[in-house]
């Protein structure tokens, strides 16, 4: 099965002790990782294509993007990310704009007077899931300060997510997660410490693991 086009977002706050991130547990309901703790995200929509932005994406995000899938994608997809963000955890990665009415997946987002911050995200890593699986992604890791949210505060009548925490990454090790989470856990923290780090692209077969960079 072609696996399907996804981005997630890692948000970083730092008014606390130590830096913390923006974890999200999954519903047991859910058919795919049910009962994981996972970053707000999800699949690209059509309407990801046409939605307008305040700030586009930084030349390096931008050039990065385009050096593995057109230009029009990778924005979608980083646009995807901060929608699913704000559909699952109720929070706005935005500037504040005058409220538009669309119709469709942004009507809620665009009707807060909010327009999304593309130029606040960085690239952390790219994965695709096996291709046993019956539900296949191609998953883009985007990053982000919390200081480009709207608000700390969750918008209300929002949150797919059964349960959202700010947590230090010590603790967002600790808790169930996928495989994957785990390891972007490890990538944010390091490049944390340092932006220049390389961007691993993983490839999940069945028996290993095919790694390389973006």
């Amino acid at each position: 099965m072609r696996p399907r086009n996804a981005a997630t977002l890692i948000i970083v706050r730092r008014d606390r002790s130590k830096p913390q991130v923006l974890m999200g547990k999954r519903n047991s309901g859910h058919d795919f990782m049910p009962n994981l703790w996972v970053f707000p995200g999800g699949r690209i929509d059509r309407s990801d294509f046409r939605a307008p932005f305040a700030t586009d994406l930084k030349p390096d995000v931008a050039a990065k993007f385009e050096a593995h899938i057109p230009m029009t994608r990778g924005r979608a997809l980083a646009l995807a990310a901060i929608r699913e963000t704000y559909e699952e955890a109720g929070l706005l990665l935005a500037k504040p704009v005058p409220p538009r009415p669309v119709a469709g997946p942004w009507r809620e987002f665009l009707g807060h007077g909010a327009a999304p911050d593309l130029e606040a995200l960085q690239i952390v890593a790219r994965a695709v899931t096996p291709a046993m699986l019956a539900k296949r992604f191609d998953t883009w890791f985007l990053m982000a300060e919390a200081e480009h949210l709207i608000s700390l505060d969750r918008q209300p009548d929002c949150g797919e997510l059964e349960e959202i925490a700010w947590v230090d990454f010590d603790e967002a090790i600790a808790l169930p997660l996928p495989s994957v989470t785990r390891t972007v856990i490890g990538e944010a923290i390091q490049r944390l410490e340092d932006p220049s780090r390389p961007q691993p692209f993983m490839r999940f077969g069945a028996t290993k693991t095919k790694l390389s960079h973006l």
